[in-house]
């Protein structure tokens, strides 16, 4: 089975964004010139923060990637946006729960984003973070099918014959927020949860570049 267009109703799903987070937060006035500053939180690898980082040294790109921010010291993510030139933060657990989120909140704040980007961060956000920022978060998975860290693993053991990726609003749930785009991809049969997670991941990154741009320039994908 080849990845050829998928029938239309299983096509990429465009939903207009709510108002999220809380309409306290300034909602970035749409016809200024300057790029929307984003923030971009990983835990690992760093393969969706790198197309950022890639879309972001395009001049005519209407976003730029100013700090990456991780949980752990020594991630690739890290050691990607330091190569970019972009500053990087790094906020370990310590503390209880709450502690650790507004530590957080602290240093997403002093880079003053327009958005936040939860590119493979594997925490879940607390009411400090989520108060003070509009987050996006992408998942490999057609949510709300398949919600969590094993979205792939989960719908190959379930035998379905599409899947795909999902970009959403995050909220105070796991991958509960409401959905901004999805893109589908179809699963080839004996496909390993390794090969159908990248190809996944090239659909990915093209759907959050996508979301990012029609964000920075004041609609939704």
């Amino acid at each position: 089975m080849s990845d050829s267009p998928l029938p239309s109703n299983l096509s990429a799903r465009h939903i207009p964004a709510p108002d999220i987070p809380a309409p306290d937060i300034p909602a970035r006035d749409i016809r200024a010139r300057d790029p929307l500053r984003v923030v971009v939180l990983v835990s690992g690898s760093g393969t969706l923060l790198q197309a950022l980082l890639d879309a972001s040294a395009d001049p005519s790109f209407p976003a730029r990637v100013v700090a990456v921010g991780a949980d752990r010291e020594g991630t690739l993510g890290i050691e990607r946006a330091q190569r970019a030139g972009v500053e990087t933060f790094v906020v370990p657990p310590a503390g209880d729960r709450p502690q650790w989120d507004a530590a957080l909140a602290e240093e997403i704040a002093r880079h003053t984003p327009g958005l936040v980007v939860s590119a493979g961060f594997m925490r879940i956000l607390g009411r400090a973070v989520l108060a003070g920022n509009r987050i996006i978060n992408t998942h490999p998975a057609l949510l709300p099918s398949f919600p969590g860290a094993h979205g792939v693993r989960d719908a190959l053991a379930h035998g379905v014959k599409v899947t795909g990726t999902t970009c959403h609003w995050v909220d105070a749930g796991v991958d509960t927020g409401p959905i901004i785009d999805q893109r589908a991809v179809r699963v080839l049969d004996g496909e390993s949860e390794a090969d159908l997670h990248e190809r996944i991941k090239v659909v990915e990154r093209k759907m959050l570049i996508d979301v990012v741009r029609a964000l920075a320039v004041g609609a939704t994908a």
